[in-house]
């Protein structure tokens, strides 16, 4: 599988099946933009159409050469960078949209559920519910070439914010893990490069998170057992630049969310304690 240029809004082959349009949407949050997948040939599946933009929506059809090939619209989240075009591309295409529940105010006409498929004379891609950034993520499996579309669940690059109460750690965490089940060759992210080691990229954020984790309940004794996230957090994060302290701190909520949850954390109201 090739390592193909990141380029806004250039339909790139990525394989045989895969071709990806990158929207203009960098960002701190988004790395290079979204990335936007279409499989397929004679019926496309267009997964993740991006932020509401008319610019990369026509990208999007030049890259199916014509609206009729465009057969479904999958979204991965309902995160504003990845499910506002569906409006956009439905409009030209009425293709429906697929999805584990309502995008961006879109109405799904099939809900997808766990281990569900979409299945043609070209490929098969398989629905995996992975709740964790948000509650109702799906990652798609396309079996053919044992390449997984993760969505946020897996950035290329880096970590990904958990948000309460929708983002979740410990089913973050149970999520990962349980991709380790599948045959999974690639990983197609939302953001960046296309991931070649799977697995190792798997254990890497598994290990990250809890050693991020481990950050927190040093920072907790150190401030003498009983803390708000604001006292902990220049701690806890002391990695990251400060201008992202703004979104670290929900993740640190979520790391004391998933503590209080396997007891080793109390909390009353704003306030956390061993």
């Amino acid at each position: 599988m090739l390592k193909a240029p990141l380029e806004y809004d250039k339909p790139i082959t990525i394989s045989p099946l895969i071709t990806r349009v990158l929207a203009d949407n960098s960002s701190f949050m988004t790395g290079p933009g979204t990335n936007t997948y279409l499989v397929g040939h004679n019926e496309i599946a267009v997964i993740d159409p991006g932020p509401y933009d008319r610019h990369h929506v026509k990208a999007i059809l030049h890259a199916a050469e014509s609206s009729g090939r465009i057969k479904w619209i999958l979204t991965t989240h309902d995160h504003p960078d990845h499910a506002p075009a569906v409006k956009l591309l439905q409009a030209e295409t009425d293709a429906p949209l697929l999805s584990f529940n309502s995008p961006s105010g879109n109405a799904p006409a099939r809900q997808i559920k766990h281990h569900d498929r979409i299945e043609t004379g070209e490929f098969s891609l398989q629905a995996i519910h992975t709740p964790g950034h948000a509650s109702n993520h799906l990652c798609f499996l396309l079996e053919n070439e044992n390449t997984l579309f993760s969505g946020d669940h897996i950035m290329q690059g880096s970590t990904v914010v958990i948000i309460p109460p929708s983002g979740h750690m410990k089913n973050y965490l149970e999520s990962l893990s349980s991709l380790k089940d599948y045959t999974i060759e690639k990983i197609a992210p939302g953001h960046g490069h296309i991931i070649d080691d799977p697995i190792a990229e798997i254990d890497s954020i598994i290990e990250h998170r809890l050693e991020r984790e481990a950050k927190v309940l040093s920072a907790l004794k150190e401030v003498g057992g009983r803390a708000n996230i604001e006292d902990i957090l220049p701690n806890v994060y002391d990695d990251v630049p400060s201008f992202m302290h703004g979104m670290a701190a929900f993740s640190l909520e979520a790391h004391l969310i998933k503590l209080e949850k396997d007891g080793v954390v109390g909390s009353d109201g704003y306030v956390w304690f061993l």
